[in-house]
């Protein structure tokens, strides 16, 4: 094996993502069990909240109250902007009628104060209308508010992958932001190896590497350096060498390509050992038992 290939001790890790409630209730259902396998998007559990769903109808009753007196404000408007027109067209016709004589001053008054009291009238019933255009916002936007927490209490999977835990049942109290279940995303696999400084510091960033399980060591499984940590840490207590033990070392992290994953998603399982390759020289070639070899 040429010098600037390093192997090591490595184990098959996946990213794990809990599912939550973001607000507290009931464990309605959960439609999943401890090993099925989800989809991004998909629904696996419901929390119910009666508490929520009253105040849902009640805000929805608030709506219909409120269209009900904007139709009356708008009826009575249109009846009174009727009586303005011809209050106005009265006052109008007696500013001409009082120039002849034909009637009194008193009878113009009079007409002035129907006009301006109608006028006032029409103000009032659209200041109504508006108020009544706010309470509507208002109303809606409580519901949209209620139905944006019932559709919280909706248990949807963030990723592709598998169950891990049931960590609640159905019928159980499930506690604001608490954990329902947890799922791997087996999308998102790599193994995670240590290596001391020395290799490190020639090691970049999206480098080729392989890995090569020991369940089935005949397969060699392409894979790209996506992390190498920024501090030194001592070599994890798995590993029984002493002098390792004794050196710092790097975390760094392999990982498998998604549509690899994806290709033989049924076959992805986390927590399997194996031995994680890089090379500290890209120039260097893969010798040919490392050539990449994947199952059928």
């Amino acid at each position: 094996m040429p010098a600037s290939i390093v192997k090591t001790n490595g184990r098959i890790e996946a990213t794990q993502v809990d599912i939550s409630a973001k607000y507290a209730g009931r464990l309605a259902d959960v439609s999943v069990e401890e090993g099925s396998t989800v989809k991004v998007g998909q629904v696996v559990g419901r929390v119910s909240s009666p508490e929520y769903e009253a105040e849902l109808k009640a805000a929805q009753s608030d709506v219909d109250r409120t269209k009900q007196t904007l139709t009356q404000a708008e009826a009575e408007i249109a009846s009174r902007q009727s009586t303005l027109e011809f209050a106005k067209s009265e006052f109008e016709r007696g500013s001409e009628l009082i120039k002849t004589g034909a009637i009194t001053q008193k009878d113009q008054d009079q007409r002035r104060r129907n006009y301006e009291s109608s006028d006032a009238a029409v103000k009032a019933m659209s200041a109504q209308r508006d108020q009544a255009l706010s309470a509507i916002s208002k109303a809606q936007a409580e519901v949209e508010r209620i139905q944006s927490i019932l559709q919280e209490l909706v248990l949807v999977s963030p990723r592709t992958g598998r169950v891990q835990y049931l960590l609640l049942h159905s019928g159980e109290m499930v506690a604001a932001g608490a954990p329902v279940l947890t799922v791997l995303d087996l999308t998102d696999v790599y193994m995670t190896i240590f290596l001391p400084a020395a290799d490190v510091a020639k090691l970049g960033v999206g480098s080729e590497a392989r890995i090569v399980l020991d369940a089935a060591p005949q397969y060699v499984i392409p894979a790209t350096v996506s992390f190498v940590a920024a501090d030194a840490q001592f070599t994890p207590k798995t590993v029984e060498t002493k002098d390792e033990r004794e050196k710092l070392m790097f975390r760094v992290k392999l990982k498998i390509d998604q549509k690899l994953l994806l290709e033989h998603f049924s076959k992805v399982k986390t927590g399997v050992r194996g031995v994680g390759i890089v090379r500290t020289n890209s120039q260097t070639p893969w010798p040919e038992d490392l050539q990449v070899m994947l199952p059928k």
